[in-house]
């Protein structure tokens, strides 16, 4: 992929929040049963958006420039968008009134995890963290993130591994996340549409997407339907090979120092199942010898 296009993002983006509601959601009377479109029309949009409709036709054409952020709020609300659509939205109209010099590299690669945040993943001794960037590269963790995340680290792999290309290419990743592979599947293409609506010109973003939409036909089909999503908290399932499955609720937080970078804590409800297992993969990652040799797990980095 040479970059987003951002016309096309713009387009396709407008045209699947319209089509996704129904004249009755919108509060509009339905005349008549043939309506050639599953959602609302142009003219309707443009109505509730107070608009002419010439002008929001140019704007699902992929034409943001010089749009005002009342229009984007008028529109916000005609489309019923919920705030990570509206950032999106934002974010997609940015990049349009911005003429990049060239296609740069993101901060992100250059980012360095600071010895100090390692040392607080370290003092966390009795649960899973861990810090990535918003293109889901794992970065580093405690000892305990990463013996949840083991089987990301098999086959000799080390730190940054992305999360993503695990997920949809790498068959032990289908098993890990394999509870709830829907929710997570479509968890982690929203994030990445986010990210993209973010930073178009990112070229370690868009090769990711590209290598992803051409080797994996769900990655592909969950990116055309260009959802976004905050992912802050929430619950995490996995089947860990060692331990079994697991229910972990966790927190991600933004480092502000990075805004790039974000650190996810996960934990168990006490005295639950989960926080039994919890323990079991603690004395299994202090005990096991792959663990002790390879350097990973041992020291919470390599």
């Amino acid at each position: 992929m040479e970059g987003v296009d951002s016309s096309r993002e713009i387009k396709e983006f407008l045209a699947s929040r319209r089509a996704r509601i129904t004249p009755q959601q919108a509060g509009l009377p339905a005349y008549g049963g043939n309506r050639r479109v599953p959602g609302l029309r142009r003219e309707e949009v443009a109505m509730l958006a107070g608009m002419s409709v010439d002008y929001y036709v140019r704007l699902e054409r992929g034409n943001l420039t010089g749009v005002s952020e009342a229009v984007l709020d008028s529109l916000a609300r005609a489309l019923q968008l919920d705030e990570a659509e509206r950032d999106h939205l934002n974010d997609l109209a940015r990049a349009a009134n911005t003429t990049p010099l060239r296609r740069r590299r993101s901060t992100q690669q250059r980012a360095q995890v600071p010895q100090s945040v390692q040392r607080v993943l370290d003092s966390m001794t009795d649960v899973p963290a861990f810090v990535r960037n918003s293109r889901l590269d794992f970065l580093t963790a405690n000892r305990l993130g990463y013996a949840l995340y083991a089987p990301m680290f098999a086959d000799g792999h080390r730190p940054p591994v992305n999360m993503a290309r695990f997920k949809f290419l790498d068959p032990r990743g289908r098993e890990f996340f394999g509870l709830q592979w829907e929710e997570s599947m479509s968890n982690t293409v929203a994030l990445l549409r986010t990210e993209a609506g973010r930073n178009p010109h990112d070229k370690a973003l868009t090769d990711l997407i590209g290598e992803l939409v051409t080797r994996s036909d769900e990655f592909r089909t969950a990116w055309a339907q260009h959802n976004v999503r905050l992912h802050y908290t929430g619950l995490k399932h996995v089947r860990h090979p060692a331990v079994g499955d697991l229910t972990l609720a966790f927190d991600a937080m933004q480092l502000p120092a990075q805004p790039a970078l974000s650190l996810t804590v996960l934990t168990a409800e006490p005295g639950s199942p989960n926080e039994d297992a919890l323990k079991l993969l603690a004395s299994w990652a202090a005990t096991t010898e792959t663990a002790k040799s390879d350097g990973v797990l041992d020291q919470g980095g390599p």
